[in-house]
């Protein structure tokens, strides 16, 4: 038995799957990352450095933390990496560096 299926359809189906295959979401990867901030020293500076981090691209979440001299920030690996985030942070005037995760 054969089956036939309009030239119509082919292209349907072809485009569906184009259409997916080349979307950010079939390749994109959500990260979180904890960076290593330590000139940190004041109240203000958690919420300068979580400013700079939530304004790169691709990144859905920042905070930072005064106390433990960190931030954490989960971005679309897709639409940034962690070169630019640590740009950033040195843009708004302090050096980070990927906090490297016990057993890794």
């Amino acid at each position: 038995m054969k089956t036939f299926v309009s030239a119509q359809a082919k292209k349907l189906i072809l485009a569906s799957i184009l259409a997916f295959a080349f979307t950010d979401a079939a390749f994109a990867a959500m990260r979180t990352v904890t960076l290593s901030v330590p000139g940190m020293y004041c109240a203000v500076c958690p919420i300068t450095v979580r400013k700079a981090l939530a304004n790169v691209p691709g990144v859905t979440k920042a905070s930072a933390s005064l106390e433990k001299k960190e931030a954490v920030v989960t971005f679309d690996d897709a639409k940034t990496s962690i070169r630019a985030l640590e740009d950033a942070t040195f843009e708004a005037g302090y050096e980070s560096k990927l906090k490297e995760e016990p057993g890794k």
